[in-house]
C-alpha cells in the first residue's frame, strides 16, 4: 500500500471515528462497562476454592462436568465420528449449500491432513470408549487419558468459553486495556496491549482459553500472523491451579511460592527472547487476509492521553458490538468451532504423543543430548533428569510423573519448573494450536519447545541452586 493510500484509509478511519462519536451517550458508556464488567468477573476474578486459585468460569466448568459425568464421553465420541464422516463426504461430495456458508465451509471443508486426523481421531475414540482393539490405543495412559482426563475438561471449558467470550472481545474491553497496555507490550514483547489480556485469562484461568481469545483475535484481524503465533506459543500460560497440581505431584508443594516466581521470571524471558529467533521471527506482519499491519494502528491522537483514547476506543467499539442476538450467535460458532473443530484433532494427536511417550524409546533418546547440559549446570542425577525433558512435548504432566522416582529435590524442582515452562505440549496446547487458524505447524511447535527449554533451564538451575 502507497503512503497517498494509507493516508486516504487513515482519513476515512478518522471520520468514521468522528461520526461515531457523536452516539456515544449514556448507552454507549452502559454498553461499553456492564459487559466488560461482567467478562472480567467471569473470566479474571480470582477465587479461592479448596484452598485452590481459580475463576468462575473454570468452577462452572467443573461443575457441568460433575453433573454430567460419563455422558461427556458418548456425546464427544458421536461429534467425533459425525465430523470425521460430514468431512470426508464434504471432502468427496462438495455440497453447495456448505460451500456457500463461509461458517460450514470453514469448519468441514480440510485439507487432506487435517482430515485423516479427524478420521484418525474418530477411529481412536471408538476404540477407547468401546474398550476394543489395541491396548496400546485404548489404555489409560494412551488414547484413555486423552477421553476421560483432557476431553471432558476441553468439552466444558469451551461449552463457558466460547459462549461467554463475546463479553470480553466485542464491547470494547479489549481495546481499553490493549491502549493501555500497548506502552509495554509493545518495547518489550513486540505484540499489540490487549495480549496482556490472554495472557492473564490464561495464567489465571485455563491456557486452552488463551488459545481460544487469540485464534478469535486473529481471524478478526486484530492480530497479525506473527502476533498470533508469538502469543499462542508463550503467552498461554499453564494457571495457577494446575501449577499448583505439578508441584504437588514432586512432593515440594511447600515450595510453590518460589516455584512460581521462577516460573514467572522464566516465562518473561522467554517470551521476550524466542520470538526473536526463528520459527517465529519468520512470520509475517500480515494479517489473515494478507494485507500488512499498519504502523499507527495503536498511535495515539495529539488530541488525546492514553487513558482517554482507550476510553474512546472502547466506546466506538461497543457503538459497533450490535444486539444479544448477534452475541449470542457469534458465541455459538465459537462453541461449534472449538468443540466439532479442534477436539477431533486433539483426540488424534493427543494419542500419537502418548504412545510415542509411552510405549518407544523416543524421548529417552532424545532427551540424550541434555545430560552434559544438566551436568554443566550441576543438576544431580542428569541421566535420569533428561528423560524428562522432552517428554513434556507429548504431555506436561508427565515429567512430573517420572520425577517422582528422583531423589534429589533439587532435579525434583528442576523438572516440575521446566514442564511448566515449555508450555507446548501436544496432548492439549499443541493439538490447540494446530487445529487453530494460528499459523503454526508441528515441527515449528517442536523446534519452539527445544528452544524454550534451552533458553528457561538455565534460569532455572541457577534458582534452583539458589533455593537449595
Amino acid at each position: 500500500m502507497n503512503p497517498i493510500d494509507q493516508k486516504g484509509d487513515s482519513h476515512l478511519r478518522s471520520l468514521e471515528v468522528k461520526k461515531l462519536n457523536k452516539q456515544h451517550n449514556l448507552k454507549t458508556l452502559l454498553t461499553f462497562i456492564l459487559p466488560s464488567l461482567i467478562g472480567l468477573l467471569l473470566f479474571m476474578t480470582p477465587i479461592s476454592i479448596e484452598g485452590a486459585i481459580t475463576i468462575p468460569i473454570a468452577v462452572a466448568a467443573k461443575v457441568l462436568q460433575a453433573e454430567m459425568g460419563w455422558s461427556i464421553q458418548l456425546i464427544m465420541t458421536i461429534i467425533v465420528v459425525f465430523m470425521a464422516i460430514a468431512s470426508s463426504m464434504v471432502s468427496l461430495t462438495k455440497p453447495k449449500f456448505i460451500q456457500q456458508s463461509a461458517f460450514l465451509n470453514a469448519l468441514l471443508t480440510v485439507t487432506s491432513f487435517w482430515l485423516l486426523m479427524r478420521v484418525l481421531g474418530a477411529v481412536f475414540i471408538v476404540l477407547t470408549y468401546l474398550q476394543v482393539g489395541p491396548t496400546i490405543i485404548t489404555s489409560s495412559d494412551t488414547g484413555g487419558l486423552v477421553l476421560n482426563d483432557l476431553i471432558p475438561v476441553l468439552f466444558s471449558v469451551f461449552l463457558f468459553a466460547g459462549m461467554l467470550l463475546p463479553l470480553l472481545l466485542n464491547f470494547g474491553l479489549l481495546e481499553f486495556c490493549g491502549t493501555l497496555m500497548t506502552k509495554i507490550m509493545r518495547p518489550i514483547f513486540n505484540l499489540p496491549g490487549r495480549s496482556a489480556i490472554d495472557c492473564l485469562a490464561s495464567w489465571l484461568g485455563d491456557g486452552s482459553v488463551g488459545i481460544l481469545m487469540t485464534t478469535k483475535q486473529y481471524e478478526s484481524r486484530f492480530y497479525t500472523e506473527r502476533e498470533a503465533a508469538v502469543i499462542g506459543t508463550t503467552f498461554s500460560a499453564v494457571s495457577i491451579t494446575f501449577s499448583l497440581v505439578v508441584i504437588t505431584q514432586v512432593k515440594l508443594e511447600h515450595l510453590f511460592i518460589p516455584f512460581y516466581l521462577t516460573v514467572i521470571f522464566a516465562g518473561v524471558v522467554a517470551a521476550i527472547i524466542v520470538p526473536k529467533l526463528p520459527p517465529l521471527c519468520w512470520k509475517k506482519d500480515h494479517y489473515i487476509d494478507q494485507s500488512p499491519r499498519h504502523a499507527d494502528d495503536e498511535s495515539v491522537p495529539k488530541e488525546h492521553h492514553v487513558f482517554s483514547w482507550g476510553i474512546e476506543q472502547a466506546l466506538t467499539r461497543a457503538a459497533q458490538s450490535g444486539g444479544v442476538k448477534q452475541v449470542l450467535v457469534e458465541g455459538l460458532k465459537n462453541v461449534v468451532d472449538m468443540i466439532f473443530g479442534v477436539i477431533p484433532v486433539v483426540m488424534a494427536i493427543g494419542t500419537i504423543a502418548l504412545i510415542l511417550a509411552e510405549h518407544t524409546s523416543l524421548f529417552n533418546y532424545l532427551g540424550m543430548p541434555f545430560i552434559p547440559l544438566l551436568e554443566l549446570l550441576h543438576i544431580p542425577e542428569a541421566s535420569e533428569a533428561s528423560k524428562t525433558i522432552v517428554v513434556g512435548f507429548a504431555d506436561m504432566f508427565i515429567p512430573s510423573i517420572l520425577a517422582s522416582s528422583i531423589e534429589s529435590d533439587l532435579t525434583r524442582f528442576v523438572i516440575a519448573t521446566l514442564s511448566v515452562c515449555q508450555l507446548i505440549y501436544m496432548s492439549e496446547v499443541g493439538a490447540l494450536l494446530i487445529g487453530s487458524k494460528i499459523p503454526v505447524n508441528f515441527a515449528e511447535l517442536f523446534v519452539i519447545f527445544i528452544l524454550r527449554t534451552l533458553v528457561t533451564l538455565p534460569i532455572i538451575a541457577l534458582a534452583a541452586h539458589i533455593i537449595f
